[in-house]
């Protein structure tokens, strides 16, 4: 089976919207391998 490809924007897009559903800041984060602080400036734009 070949590995996914996905675009930088789509997996923000994926992070923002998880978070406004009401997953954890810390939790996605961790999923997702970044900083909380770049999760935060990805949730506010």
């Amino acid at each position: 089976m070949p590995w996914k490809v996905t675009r930088p924007m789509d997996e923000r897009f994926r992070f923002v919207a998880r978070y406004l559903d009401g997953e954890k800041m810390v939790d996605l984060c961790r999923e997702f391998g970044i900083s909380r602080k770049t999760g935060c400036d990805a949730a506010k734009s």
